[in-house]
């Protein structure tokens, strides 16, 4: 018989971090974990919008591999501070520098592509456009969940703090970029 997806371990209302501590369904690491969890999802939901042709298919390729770092972030923050040391010896694939440096290059891509905004935007003016400002608002929460977590008790790399704060930068650059298509 095949594994069931439903273990009822959390009928409790609890959950276990990754190395089997449990803990609330609202600890602030599951609740960090959830939002870039959800941030993971919206990016998802900006791929039916991209257009095709050579440009579509690079910002694919961009949120993809953005989709995977955050698999990896997930995985960081799902560790206990007590655990930190063993996943960081872990097989885990890790975010690194090169990362943030990946999303500092894109934005500078964007930036050089003479995109023009003038003050605050509003959102809508087509469907991606609107899918890419929801997904940075959505980076937004995930930062400020990550932002929290020291005062937890849980320490955050500044790779991580970067990144999400990069990440909502680019989002809200390719918003612009899809207004103007």
């Amino acid at each position: 018989m095949a594994r069931s997806i439903a273990t009822r371990t959390g009928d409790d209302g609890t959950t276990s971090l990754l190395y089997g501590q449990r803990v609330p369904k609202d600890h602030p690491q599951i609740e960090a974990v959830g939002a870039f969890d959800e941030l993971n999802v919206a990016l998802g939901a900006i791929k039916p919008h991209l257009a095709g042709g050579a440009r579509g298919a690079e910002v694919r390729i961009l949120l993809t591999q953005v989709q995977k770092n955050l698999v990896a972030v997930m995985g960081e923050l799902a560790c206990a501070e007590s655990d930190a040391d063993r996943y960081a010896a872990s097989p885990f694939e890790k975010l690194a520098p090169a990362d943030v440096r990946h999303l500092d290059e894109a934005v500078a891509a964007l930036e050089a592509r003479g995109l023009k905004f003038d003050g605050w935007a509003t959102p809508g003016a087509n469907l991606r456009a609107a899918s890419c400002d929801f997904a940075r608002v959505v980076a937004r929460r995930a930062e400020r969940r990550l932002a929290a977590l020291p005062a937890a008790g849980r320490s955050v790399r500044p790779e991580l703090k970067q990144f999400v704060n990069r990440l909502a930068d680019l989002l809200w650059l390719l918003a612009r970029e899809a207004e103007q298509s």
